[in-house]
């Protein structure tokens, strides 16, 4: 430590009772090993005189260093408010009924209100305001400080800053920490609140905790630094976490052939797992996700891992896709930096199950990063990852993401969600639900609320892949009605005692829409699995494509020629939005189907006849391939599903146009659906 550097550099012997004199004569030795302690940052030795207690610095600090994620939190306990429907139907926030705990003879509304030592770790909302919070820190009749809603997740507010705090996925996010002693109580001082989530933690031990302030020192400014620095990392690597000197390494290539497993790392003694690369990453692409990762601890049963390569590094229907901190693909490369520490011994194995198509082998380079410092079985658990498919799932039944025995903490989920019924992701509405040792202590508003956004199938909302530190969107597609999501749990990470339950809904409420589902459940326990858990086979690993794909106006790729007018309207019958083109003789409108999967289909239109209703036909490029149509009529009719013309989507055909033809008073194409049915 740089205290002991300092005092055999200054030759000073230790000794218990100090003179006045030696006092003054050390005061200069204290300030410079205050320096130090602060500017070369040496976390060690200030947190070893606060090592008990809970601070911004403390919470901070678990977003940028990752060692002590297999750390057990027995002392703790997880919880959440939301706006979530107490009746179990959706109504989650639409009105505000559920949104507030109790109204004040002002009319101000009361969100939040614990008593105890805790900490919010998580502020979820996709429906800020302008707005005031006011937060009382211990003590309930005093304000400590007051906030914008919306400020608390526009950056603009220190501490409150990006990218701990911000918007995108339609849902806007909180990370930043708020610690407090004794209690915590929000007032929100607007009239109507919608869709939140306040997810914190108590500690049933007595805690010392330092309480929030607005007004940082310079510790907890420079541990800030730290986390956003972290955060805004582009490349993804070992040397975000670890010095060279941290960690040793085994790198190799392997030749994997059908029907074969192979070991690609072994160890016979205590250790820990500090991180995992495959190169190339489009080895594991595919929709028949063929290679699995098999890693079994201290020669347990029972392996801790086996899973699909592809679904244990996020990617998404056979295509790479996650990019967060810890797990997923960059640059053709598969990466994993969770800590994963072991008693006696780890083997590591990749298996290539065998179809009954035409298969080749594919070489594989790995690298395994990891020390020689095993795990403390008192304080830390090892990491687990439990994978479940599950097609078309009981009605009634909601979907199980981890059902499990022992001590232990949550740390991840990853998500692909696919509806099995053509049309709107309806399935997508399901609140997750949390239960801990036999209590009920989370339960959300939605399934894309889960991972932190908000409005599937709105433009710029949820209806993109995209990719953040800890949450984001692996996909979405109306036309193929699929989705995903992972989300992980750094300063928030879920613990348990004795058990943990881990469910979410498909569909708004009682489990109705059909699905097919597969995740992967990432914790820390003390035991492994007592249960047979569900390991990959051919049957299970097949990535659905359906048959129908439905394309609907509002996420459409088009391009348009001369004029043409867009006016949207949402259509209930539908469940999305429809279109009303104004267009004339020489318009053109020409949709990309470049998301399409290739393929012959049999091409029908929902649209409404009404009196302006114009003529239209179909175009490949300049190929005229259906019968020119009539939409007028003398009041509106709804066409659900007319039949216009057989289509070839393949490449350099991946589009269509619609051509029109007007008069003075026809002039209009009113356009609900598009849908596609592959030919036989």
């Amino acid at each position: 430590m740089i205290y002991n550097k300092l005092m055999r550099f200054y030759k000073i012997e230790p000794i218990h009772i100090f003179s006045k004199s030696q006092i003054r004569n050390l005061l200069p030795l204290w300030v410079v090993y205050l320096f130090f302690c602060f500017a070369l940052n040496d976390i060690n030795s200030i947190a070893a005189s606060v090592q008990d207690s809970i601070s911004i610095s403390s919470e901070l600090r678990k977003l940028n260093e990752i060692g002590d994620l297999p750390k057990y939190e027995s002392d703790a306990r997880s919880y959440q408010i939301s706006s979530y429907d107490t009746t179990g139907g959706n109504e989650d926030g639409f009105n505000g009924k559920y949104s507030f705990l109790r109204r004040n003879p002002d009319g101000s509304l009361v969100i939040f209100d614990v008593v105890g030592a805790g900490v919010i770790n998580r502020f979820w909302t996709p429906t800020p305001t302008d707005d005031t919070l006011d937060f009382y820190i211990d003590n309930p009749n005093k304000i400590t400080f007051s906030i914008k809603y919306l400020d608390l997740f526009s950056g603009k507010c220190y501490p409150f800053v990006s990218p701990l705090c911000d918007n995108q996925l339609g849902g806007y996010f909180c990370y930043f920490p708020i610690p407090f002693q004794k209690s915590c109580k929000i007032v929100y001082r607007g009239k109507k609140l919608q869709f939140h989530q306040i997810q914190y933690k108590l500690f049933t031990d007595s805690k010392k905790v330092k309480s929030f302030s607005p007004d940082l020192n310079y510790h907890e400014k420079l541990v800030l630094e730290k986390v956003k620095e972290k955060w805004n990392l582009i490349q993804k690597d070992i040397l975000n976490y670890y010095t060279k000197n941290e960690f040793l390494t085994a790198s190799n290539s392997v030749l994997l052939k059908p029907g074969n497993s192979l070991t690609i790392f072994e160890r016979n003694k205590g250790g820990r797992i500090l991180g995992i690369e495959f190169k190339p990453a489009n080895t594991f692409e595919g929709l028949e996700k063929q290679i699995d990762i098999k890693i079994t601890w201290d020669n347990e049963n029972r392996p801790a891992i086996y899973i699909p390569v592809h679904d244990f590094f996020g990617y998404a229907f056979g295509s790479q896709s996650m990019q967060c901190l810890l797990l997923g693909t960059q640059n053709n490369k598969d990466y994993c930096y969770f800590p994963m520490p072991f008693d006696k011994g780890v083997k590591v194995e990749l298996v290539y199950r065998k179809n009954d198509q035409n298969q080749t082998p594919v070489n594989v380079d790995y690298t395994f990063y990891y020390s020689e410092h095993p795990r403390n079985m008192e304080t830390e658990g090892k990491f687990y990852a439990a994978w479940n498919r599950s097609i078309d799932p009981e009605k009634g039944k909601p979907y199980y993401f981890l059902e499990r025995k022992g001590k232990g903490h949550y740390v991840g989920t990853i998500l692909q969600a696919q509806g099995l019924q053509p049309g709107m992701t309806f399935f997508f509405e399901g609140d997750d639900s949390i239960s801990v040792d036999g209590e009920s202590i989370i339960h959300g508003t939605g399934s894309e609320d889960y991972f932190n956004g908000g409005w599937y199938a709105f433009m710029d909302r949820w209806d993109a892949k995209i990719s953040l530190p800890i949450h984001g969107a692996l996909d979405y597609s109306l036309p193929l009605c699929r989705t995903g999501g992972y989300r992980f749990y750094l300063t928030d990470k879920i613990p348990f005692n004795k058990n943990i339950t881990f469910t979410i809904e498909h569909g708004p409420a009682g489990n109705e829409i059909p699905v097919d589902y597969t995740s992967v459940a990432l914790y820390y326990c003390d035991i492994p699995d007592s249960k047979h858990q569900q390991q990959p086979t051919n049957n299970l690993t097949t990535v659905y494509i359906p048959d129908t794909l439905i394309i609907f106006p509002q996420l459409m790729t088009y391009n348009v020629w001369d004029k043409v007018a867009f006016d949207a309207s949402w259509s209930y019958n539908t469940g999305g939005m429809s279109f009303t083109y104004t267009v004339n003789d020489e318009s053109r409108l020409r949709i990309s189907l470049k998301d399409i999967p290739h393929n012959k289909y049999k091409l029908f239109l929902d649209f409404t006849k009404f009196d302006e209703g114009c003529e239209f036909s179909i175009w490949q490029r300049q190929t005229q391939i259906s019968s020119w149509f009539r939409t007028d009529h003398i009041s509106p009719v709804r066409v659900e599903k007319l039949f216009i013309c057989d289509i070839d989507i393949q490449d350099f055909k991946d589009a269509l146009t619609i051509r029109f033809k007007t008069d003075e008073k026809h002039k209009k194409l009113f356009i609900n659906r598009m849908i596609l049915i592959k030919a036989e």
